[in-house]
């Protein structure tokens, strides 16, 4: 039950008439009048336990995109339901409007339309829905809440997407659909053409050149149908914020951004997200499905505050690519935790595959290392300075093991890495 204002006026009208009046039998008839039109309100208002409620409307939206959910309400009873609904979701849900008024007449239905703007990665999920039913002399109200489950799935947003079309163009010169041919070792035979001034004299094919009575030369492409393993780190560093977002969110980025390219370049493209467990995985997608089953895979993903298991991780790798593969790790270049962690298991993924580590950078140690305003700003400046001589130490002794080392800000790191991939195809090193 709950009270409305009218009746809140309606007593201190009452409260006017006892002091005028100045007598007890006036005060207990104010009261019994009210308390008499209070249970006849309740008595005649609708019922919103009656009502009957089902949800549609759209089950995943991309982060900072709008999405609408209807709650269609239908009213069974005898008696209309005129009142206020709130449609209750997490504040991560960003609603636009959670109240909505209401009138159902006896036998009819209502739809109610939800606009949601997540601010957060992830699900949201609704939840309850309560109605408060007045009744016809606006002084009491009936109330009653039901379960409507619904839940919408806040996908990353892959800004990156912007990064694509540029790559893409990179892409077609190394694939050789423009006149530029890469040669080299590694790659893959394409044809035979005439020799033209300034091509390389080891791409001549004598025999040909024999046979052809003209000097040939061989054009390659690079190789197709490469398995790309992208390891997601979930573990406590991936949880670090950097600007408003954790490191997680712009390694799926870049993840993103890797895949879309290796998918348009012919290549195999897995991902698996694991810190002390596999968190999730993506295996076998098809180039055209590829990026939704990422996304998908992603959304829910949340960093855990504990170390990664890096052994673990190895051993991951080794059971998903038994072959040689492009093997890209998307984790903070953190030095004590790659040092006790990766560094020991690092040989068994390099022995057999090409690895890429991709982390983002914090760019606000760029800032610090350049403070010298005052005694705190020194201080401040020689930390970072010392953060960035300990990121430069493990990023050596990471290429020393044949790592490849990528990293960048949020916004940097995604064509980075796209960069890097482009650049170890062109080399034949995949």
């Amino acid at each position: 039950m709950a009270l409305t204002g009218r009746l809140a006026l309606l007593a201190l009208l009452g409260t006017a008439v006892v002091a005028l009046t100045g007598s007890w039998w006036a005060l207990l008839a104010v009261d019994a009048l009210l308390v008499a039109a209070v249970l006849a309100d309740l008595l005649l208002a609708g019922s919103p336990r009656a009502l009957r409620f089902s949800r549609a409307g759209d089950t995943a939206v991309r982060l900072g995109q709008t999405a609408e959910v209807t709650l269609l309400v239908a009213n069974p009873g005898g008696r209309q339901v005129r009142g206020q609904l709130r449609d209750a979701w997490p504040p991560s849900a960003g609603v636009a409007r959670q109240r909505h008024r209401v009138d159902i007449p006896s036998g009819e239905r209502r739809r109610v339309t939800t606009v949601l703007t997540p601010t957060r990665r992830g699900d949201r999920t609704a939840d309850r829905v309560t109605v408060r039913a007045v009744g016809p002399l606006g002084l009491a109200a009936r109330q009653g809440a039901h379960a409507v489950p619904w839940t919408v799935r806040a996908l990353p947003p892959f800004g990156a997407r912007k990064h694509l079309p540029s790559r893409l163009a990179r892409l077609r010169d190394l694939d050789g659909r423009t006149p530029v041919l890469v040669r080299g070792p590694g790659t893959e035979f394409d044809a035979l053409r005439e020799y033209v001034p300034g091509d390389d004299v080891r791409a001549i094919d004598w025999r040909a050149s024999a046979r052809a009575r003209d000097v040939m030369v061989r054009t390659w492409r690079p190789e197709r149908d490469r398995h790309v393993l992208v390891v997601l780190e979930t573990g406590r560093t991936a949880a670090g914020r950097v600007g408003d977002a954790p490191r997680l969110d712009a390694a799926m980025d870049a993840a993103l951004l890797l895949a879309a390219l290796a998918a348009r370049a012919g290549d195999r493209v897995d991902l698996i997200a694991h810190d002390r467990v596999l968190r999730a995985a993506v295996q076998g997608a098809a180039a055209t499905e590829l990026l939704a089953a990422l996304v998908r895979a992603m959304a829910p993903l949340e960093a855990r505050l504990v170390e990664p298991d890096w052994a673990r991780v190895a051993a991951e790798v080794r059971r998903r690519a038994p072959h040689r593969s492009l093997v890209v790790l998307l984790t903070a270049l953190d030095p004590s935790a790659l040092r006790e962690g990766l560094l020991p298991v690092l040989p068994l993924l390099t022995a057999r595959h090409q690895v890429v580590l991709a982390g983002v950078a914090d760019p606000r140690l760029t800032g610090l290392a350049a403070g010298r305003g005052d005694a705190a700003s020194v201080y401040g400046a020689a930390a970072a300075e010392r953060a960035r001589l300990d990121r430069a130490e493990i990023a050596a002794a990471l290429r020393r093991g044949g790592v490849e080392v990528v990293e960048g800000d949020p916004e940097e790191l995604p064509p980075r890495l796209a960069d890097a991939y482009l650049a170890l195809k062109a080399a034949g090193r995949l």
